[in-house]
């Protein structure tokens, strides 16, 4: 059957909704079984999955660090910012700022990268935990990772979206005692590949951490997220 030119094209829109959703769906939906995938179509799917997200939670977070940088300047002390420093555990002014400001782009997406696999571990794909952060409360949503550690069970948190996922990543950057050196760093420098060597502890790999972000940022050309603000 021939069909008309109206009906060509209702069909042609029909098909261009079909195949749109069909993206969208794998690309969001959790406890996907992946299909086979080249290197570069997983680092396609992984930037579409994760840089949306990175971007926002920076600007949310740079606009928030400007907000009370400028208020601090201006001699403002309101509830606002008592309550950012005990959220943050921050003892003066300055330690709130540090704690405020974002770090580049690249360390996130380059953490997210190795951490997830390139959103393919199965902390991902079941519970939007990019960065393989650990779970010790057990009222919050959490899975259990398949291998235990002696006779522990070792759980990671469980997010609602890759956005709240980023949020709490950003959150216990800026508040860990681990990370102190990293933050103090950050507001003298810019540079991802000198502030990576203060992220030793966020990992048992020490400073070989480090090096493996710094080779990720750099094969990946991921500095150029950060000149997006």
């Amino acid at each position: 059957m021939k069909l008309t030119a109206s009906q060509s094209k209702i069909l042609i829109v029909l098909i261009s909704i079909f195949l749109v959703s069909a993206v969208i769906y794998f690309y969001t939906a959790k406890d996907t079984t992946l299909p086979k995938m080249t290197v570069q179509e997983k680092k396609a799917r992984f930037k579409a999955l994760i840089i949306p997200a990175v971007d926002e939670v920076y600007d949310d977070l740079m606009v928030q660090y400007k907000d009370v940088a400028a208020a601090l300047k201006s001699g403002s002390d309101t509830d606002e910012i008592a309550e950012l420093k005990v959220e943050y555990k921050a003892k003066s002014d300055a330690e709130l700022l540090m704690a405020l400001k974002p770090h580049p782009k690249s360390i996130a997406i380059a953490q997210a990268a190795m951490e997830s696999s390139w959103a393919t571990s199965r902390f991902f794909r079941e519970a939007y935990n990019i960065f393989g952060v650990w779970s010790f409360d057990e009222d919050e949503p959490r899975i259990a990772a398949l291998q235990k550690r002696g006779d522990k069970t070792i759980w990671v948190k469980e997010y609602p979206s890759v956005k709240a996922s980023v949020s709490d990543y950003y959150r216990t950057i800026a508040r860990g005692d681990a990370f102190k050196e990293f933050r103090q760093l950050k507001m003298k420098t810019d540079d991802p590949h000198a502030l990576v060597k203060k992220l030793d502890r966020y990992s048992e790999k020490g400073a070989e951490y480090g090096h493996e972000l710094t080779s990720i940022i750099k094969f990946n050309k991921f500095r150029q997220y950060d000149a997006i603000n």
